[in-house]
């Protein structure tokens, strides 16, 4: 079983195109394979006009680069007897940041002859003997040294993430020797058929079946508008702080918090009190997520002031130490770059001796060199190098201020499908098995993740009930 990673270049080379675009069309969709004889139908007579070759070889890099700009699994159909043309593939690959592997049709001499014969205008018969004579020393020696990451034999295809390549051997060592992992569900979206009168009971079911399930915390987005990266602007959309207090009085042992609030929609103080007041009827179990906010449309609409990026760091800055001042003892004032208390008093205070503040955002200038400063947590995104690369820069900050890294929870959000089977994985939204998603987040906690908050593709018993044993395997 070939394994291959959505989004990487796939070279199908050898004799025989007919039997090769067989395979392709057999295991990928035949909108993803390109081939010179086909763009030769679109700029020249058709398939068999070999002087339209160089303008097809133009229109074929030209598709190369722009499917690679936008990250989609590329299939080539090339004979790949010219090393330049070869090199020129893995090269492209590597310029855009994916993996580029070779499939080798070994197709009998015998057998291209009869296809060749069978084709309306057949390669001449001394073409096709050089070019049998050349395949071998292509095979044998010259694509074991043309930088491909593997040379594999036709076979069936795994597409999987290119998170998800390396997962089996991760899923074993977490197996032999596992890591703890806690698991936090992001609730994004309310847009469930049965209506707004549904939406209710729908997450109280939700909520219970995902705590007995093994989620340690529930996440809601703190917005008003449903954001373009999730759905259309007239989906339902609740009101986060309001949802949390729902889902408290339904739960008895998840955190409850906002990925993240937007520290412009709020006056900070006012927060601080509906994060105590969340507190202390949850029994202790609210956890405060802010961010510098970025959806501008949603400030229009409501007529939230958004500042520039600069002043709203700022606003962010003073909020988190307005907010433990607001959870302490006595009433102190506060007065930061943009923002004044006079008196930072909340009764009743929080239950939790100290509410955890998390920052989402992981802007290296400003953001994380915050998240050092005064958070108790950080939210991370990407894969395992994203997450090496974030944590580097945020440890330098915190030898910056001298703070203990260790001190601030490292949290990672993703989206993730659940697949039954090899043909139910998908690449765009991290799809696959319970395998998979092992081997996944064992990377992830081995990177320094210490809490995966997951975004369910679909919301429902099945699928929660699908995704437990990935909890389970960290426990």
């Amino acid at each position: 079983m070939i394994r291959l990673a959505g989004g990487c270049v796939v070279v199908l080379v050898g004799p025989s195109a007919s039997g090769k675009t067989a395979w392709a069309h057999e295991w990928f969709a035949p909108a993803q394979v390109v081939s010179a004889d086909r763009l030769r139908a679109l700029v020249g007579e058709g398939e068999g006009d070999q002087r339209a070759g160089t303008d097809a070889f133009a229109v074929l890099d030209l598709v190369l680069e722009r499917r690679l700009r936008r990250g989609l699994l590329t299939v080539v159909d090339t004979l790949g007897l010219d090393r330049d043309r070869r090199q020129g593939y893995v090269a492209l690959a590597r310029r855009h940041g994916r993996a580029v592997v070779a499939v080798a049709f070994d197709v009998p001499a015998g057998e291209c002859r009869a296809r060749n014969g069978r084709r309306d205008r057949p390669v001449p018969a001394k073409v096709l003997a050089g070019q049998l004579k050349r395949w071998p020393v292509v095979r044998d020696t010259e694509l074991a040294e043309d930088g491909f990451d593997a040379v594999v034999p036709p076979g069936p295809v795994r597409i999987v993430h290119p998170e998800l390549l390396t997962a089996p051997d991760a899923a074993a060592r977490q197996q032999e020797d596992p890591m703890p992992l806690s698991f936090g569900l992001q609730i994004a979206s309310f847009d469930w058929p049965e209506g707004s009168a549904a939406i209710g009971p729908r997450l109280a079911a939700i909520a219970r079946l995902a705590e007995d399930a093994g989620f340690g915390g529930f996440w809601v987005m703190d917005h008003f508008i449903q954001i373009p990266q999730v759905g259309r602007h007239w989906d339902p959309m609740l009101e986060s702080w309001t949802t949390l207090g729902f889902l408290a009085a339904h739960t008895t042992r998840a955190t409850l918090g906002t990925m993240v609030t937007g520290i412009t929609y709020r006056n900070v103080a006012h927060l601080a009190k509906i994060v105590a007041t969340l507190d202390v009827l949850s029994g202790g179990r609210a956890y405060c997520g802010v961010g510098a906010a970025w959806f501008e449309r949603e400030h229009n609409a409501y007529g939230f002031d958004f500042p520039p990026a600069r002043e709203r760091l700022d606003l962010l800055e003073d909020a988190l130490q307005v907010l433990p001042l607001m959870w302490g003892p006595g009433a102190p004032a506060f007065e930061g770059k943009v923002m004044k208390v006079a008196e930072a008093v909340c009764y009743p205070r929080p239950l939790q001796e100290h509410v955890p503040i998390l920052v989402g955002g992981s802007g290296e200038k400003r953001t994380l060199r915050l998240v050092a400063r005064y958070a108790d947590a950080c939210n991370l995104t990407g894969g395992v190098a994203n997450v090496g690369h974030k944590l580097e820069v945020l440890h330098g900050h915190c030898a910056d201020v001298g703070r203990d890294p260790a001190d601030i929870a490292v949290t990672h959000l993703g989206s993730v499908t659940m697949a039954d089977e090899p043909a139910d994985r998908g690449v765009g939204n991290v799809a696959g098995t319970v395998e998979d998603h092992v081997g996944r987040f064992r990377t992830l906690a081995e990177a320094g993740v210490q809490t995966a908050i997951v975004r369910l593709s679909t919301l429902d018993q099945k699928t929660i009930e699908a995704f437990a044993p990935v909890i389970a395997a960290f426990r």
